[in-house]
């Protein structure tokens, strides 16, 4: 079991699934996206997912219940294999193109959203790195 140094898993679930489970609630988000968190967090530093515990307006860009807006019973985020996340001194365009030509160091990171301002990644099983524009729907291979 892989515990993240840098996120607590308050700031990776919803309020109602850490009322549940509390600190058991790490046992929902998949190891590679832990390890891939601490990752990023120590290339690009302070980086928030849900910040619901802080009072902030996040609680729904990790883990993603029924209950969001933006659920889909296919999103990786249902899984726990995906996260949206704000930096707070990089943009997030920055950290898709590094991250894009240092693959080497996020070897599980398969999918990436592009024209956003979060940096959303996750670990689906498919060929590396996808990347996908929300907006035009159209994706490629990076």
């Amino acid at each position: 079991m892989y515990i993240p140094k840098y996120f607590k898993p308050e700031e990776l679930v919803p309020p109602d699934i850490f009322e549940k489970r509390g600190d058991k609630s790490i046992e929902l988000i998949d190891e590679r996206v832990l390890f891939t968190l601490d990752r990023l967090r120590e290339t690009f530093g302070t980086c928030t997912v849900n910040n619901w515990s802080y009072g902030g307006p996040y609680s729904q860009s990790g883990l993603r219940t029924s209950d969001s807006e933006d659920y889909s019973p296919t999103s990786q985020h249902t899984f726990g294999r995906a996260m949206d996340c704000k930096f707070k001194n990089v943009p997030a365009a920055q950290v898709r193109e590094q991250v894009i030509e240092n693959k080497i160091l996020y070897p599980y990171i398969t999918f990436i959203e592009d024209d956003v301002s979060w940096f959303h990644f996750d670990v689906r099983n498919c060929q590396r790195i996808i990347l996908w524009s929300p907006k035009t729907g159209n994706s490629y291979v990076a």
